[in-house]
């Protein structure tokens, strides 16, 4: 698997690191640019990342225009929806409606609570038939 970690936090992106390590390829990028830069790339490449972890506040470009980008550049390829990239949004925000967004506008898959649980990571990483 290969994960695109995106966060402006280091201890943040360093903790989500440490965790996928054992089970993933881990990019990061430190904000939503470096982001979208980092996934075209990969697209191009044809070595798409199977797993983004996105942060939604941050500066530059935050995660929500980050993951529209993201699923823009994926239906430009024509990728189908079931090869359409995992992403899991990581945030110590619990706000309704930046969670709404990620999900009806952006299509994100699952949405995190920083600290993050090891636990629970891996169990949506199963969820979503991204472990072994």
């Amino acid at each position: 698997m290969r994960a695109l970690i995106v966060d402006d936090d280091f201890y943040s992106r360093i903790v989500l690191h440490d965790m996928l390590r054992p089970v993933a390829d881990c990019h990061v990028a430190v904000n939503g640019e470096e982001a979208v830069d980092a996934f075209k790339r990969a697209l191009e490449d044809g070595r798409a990342y199977d797993l983004v972890c996105l942060d939604l506040v941050m500066p530059e470009m935050d995660g929500q225009q980050a993951l529209r980008e993201m699923r823009a550049l994926e239906a430009e390829r024509g990728v189908e929806a079931e090869k359409r990239c995992v992403v899991f949004v990581v945030s110590m925000v619990e706000d309704n409606r930046e969670t709404n967004e990620a999900f009806f506008y952006g299509g994100a898959d699952s949405f995190l609570v920083k600290p993050i649980d090891e636990a629970r990571l891996m169990a949506e990483l199963g969820e979503h038939g991204l472990l072994g």
